[in-house]
């Protein structure tokens, strides 16, 4: 489509049968810039790397491949579209001419979220210290395009594969995985290097984020739950413990796997592939003993 530089707006790869039922997904990392869409773009090479979680596909792409989880990653920048915003999530004022015409997954909003009017809505606005992120309105017809070949598509992808893996397994786990700026120390302590977000305990089973912290903490790395972020539209739209589909967003600081200008990967790149690797491993057991537990169950009140 238009402003992805040729390219399809996602890659997903999986093996048949699936090794373990988990899926890596992985939203905001796409870098497929059309000279098009940079032309649009006030400070296209800043805004860039900040709107970016920067390189974490790579960390996606090295872990998929040490565990046998299918992996979905984005081409599309999150400058084009967020796909971890639904689809009415957006500041109307930078649409021309206004209008609500665009089709969403639901009810249109009649006003913007709080994070599209601080500028991070469906196509970001801006940002803090850059301003205004492009040089003029978005037409309705190409956001619609942008819904239609983009946002749907991945979201459509990502159901459809762990529909796949439930269907083996009696139940999946999505990671959507995502990299943040180093967290500030609290009262002495170091800011935690990662952040696992299940929406205030409602997108994942309790045990298997328990499985998760207590992974980092034989590790010795400090983990924090939900706060600052306890995951988006991802996790709102696919996640639904009691039909067997568990999702957390993680967040890992990004200072601990690039370099020290945050812009390549570093030294830390192969020891939080190896730490992600066995997490994914330790979890992806985890999910394979819920679905046995719950087959078990159905059985038991299906004899009954």
């Amino acid at each position: 489509m238009p402003h992805l530089a040729g390219a399809a707006a996602f890659e997903l790869y999986s093996v048949e049968p699936s090794a373990i039922p988990v899926l890596i997904a992985v939203p905001h990392a796409g870098r497929s810039y059309s000279p098009a869409l940079l032309e649009r773009m006030r400070h296209p090479a800043q805004a860039a790397l900040r709107l970016e979680d920067r390189l974490v596909d790579a960390l996606g792409r090295a872990v998929a491949v040490a565990t046998g989880a299918s992996l979905l990653v984005a081409a599309a920048p999150r400058a084009l579209i967020d796909l971890n915003r639904a689809c009415d999530d957006v500041d109307w004022e930078m649409v021309h001419p206004r209008g609500r015409s665009v089709p969403s997954d639901g009810a249109v909003r009649q006003q913007p979220s709080r994070r599209a009017r601080s500028g991070l809505g469906l196509v970001p606005r801006r940002l803090p210290g850059l301003g205004e992120l492009w040089r003029r309105r978005l037409d309705p017809g190409e956001l619609e395009d942008r819904i239609a070949g983009v946002h749907a598509t991945y979201h459509a992808a990502l159901a459809a594969e762990l529909a796949r893996l439930r269907a083996r397994w009696g139940v999946a786990l999505l990671i959507d995985l995502h990299s943040m700026p180093p967290l500030e120390p609290r009262e002495g302590e170091a800011g935690a290097a990662f952040v696992l977000g299940d929406r205030f305990g409602t997108t994942c089973s309790g045990a298997l984020i328990a499985s998760a912290f207590e992974w980092f903490g034989r590790a010795g790395e400090p983990a924090a739950h939900n706060r600052p972020y306890a995951g988006g539209y991802v996790l709102e739209r696919h996640a639904a413990p009691q039909a067997g589909f568990h999702a957390f967003q993680l967040e890992v600081d990004r200072a601990r796997y690039l370099d020290s200008r945050l812009a390549e990967l570093g030294d830390g790149f192969a020891p939080m592939v190896d730490l992600l690797a066995g997490l994914v491993k330790r979890l992806g057991d985890d999910v394979a003993a819920l679905g046995r537990t719950q087959t078990r169950q159905h059985w038991s009140e299906a004899a009954e």
